[in-house]
């Protein structure tokens, strides 16, 4: 007799989200499609649906994936030893490692902004982002408070890796996107 075993695609939540980040590394997140999705993982058609419920889920799922990698990267940088310049640089650096997350996480009109996983990691980014501005030492002499002052360090270093994913800086900056972001955000931190 033979052993007939049902398949087994293993993780497949994995497999999809890893599948839709490759799909909208290349063709960005209006373009992704459950059907191409499941195509790719070489599922059924319904699979996604049934892991997501709808591409705003799907969507929700990475961006929630990628608020904890860029709390990880954050945390990494911060039990390195490094301050907020260098948390700016790991932020830089989670955005080009991880373009498919970069490119959804700030988009709400994509996402199920009240869905718990999500908030849950959003929450622990901003935390980790707001331990790396708590690292600057000396009080601002201007009267900024602590909220305006991560929410000027997250608009450089977002705006500096937005720039660079997009490919929209100059060339003279280089090829190394953590160099070059030293060499632009380090002048914001340095003190006066």
């Amino acid at each position: 007799m033979r052993d007939i075993r049902p398949y087994h695609h293993g993780d497949l939540r994995r497999t999809l989200l890893a599948a839709a980040a490759e799909a909208i590394t290349e063709s960005g997140p209006a373009a992704l499609s459950l059907r191409d999705l499941a195509r790719r993982a070489g599922v059924s058609h319904a699979a996604p649906a049934h892991h997501f419920g709808d591409k705003a889920g799907l969507l929700t799922a990475l961006a929630a994936e990628g608020f904890t990698l860029l709390a990880d990267e954050l945390d990494r940088t911060r039990a390195a030893g490094g301050g907020v310049l260098e948390a700016g640089v790991a932020y830089v650096r989670f955005a080009v490692g991880h373009r498919a997350h970069f490119a959804v996480m700030f988009q709400p009109e994509l996402l199920n902004s009240s869905d718990p996983e999500l908030r849950s990691a959003q929450d622990r980014a901003s935390g980790a982002l707001g331990s790396a501005v708590a690292t600057v030492q000396e009080p601002d002499r201007r009267g900024v408070d602590t909220r305006i002052a991560g929410l000027s360090a997250w608009s450089i270093v977002h705006g500096f890796a937005t720039l660079w994913v997009s490919g929209a800086l100059p060339a003279d900056l280089g090829t190394d996107p953590e160099a070059a972001a030293r060499q632009v955000i380090r002048p914001l931190f340095a003190r006066r």
